[in-house]
């Protein structure tokens, strides 16, 4: 399995990321998550909004994250203004 997990410093406009929501869900091949994040272990979180995709295999990681679907979720956020996301991939076993 593998993951494209996106978190955000700051939580998003509910509205507008309700929007951009809509269209990260297109992405081929892909299961998206978004929430936000409530707590951490130690102290306050480093985070304040996460979102992921979830793809069963590689092939699917692949074709979801070079599609124009996948793309046009970057240009969106960005002409949205939201805040600068880190974003990870990741091989889940």
């Amino acid at each position: 399995m593998y993951r494209v997990v996106v978190l955000y410093e700051q939580e998003p406009d509910a509205d507008a990321y309700a929007e951009h929501a809509a269209l990260c869900e297109q992405i081929p091949n892909a299961v998206f998550r978004h929430g936000k994040v409530f707590g951490s272990p130690m102290g306050e979180p480093s985070h304040a909004y996460y979102a992921e995709w979830e793809f069963a295999d590689e092939d699917a990681f692949k074709s979801g994250t070079r599609s124009d679907e996948f793309m046009a979720t970057g240009k969106d956020a960005y002409k949205r203004g939201f805040p600068q996301p880190s974003v990870f991939f990741a091989d889940v076993s």
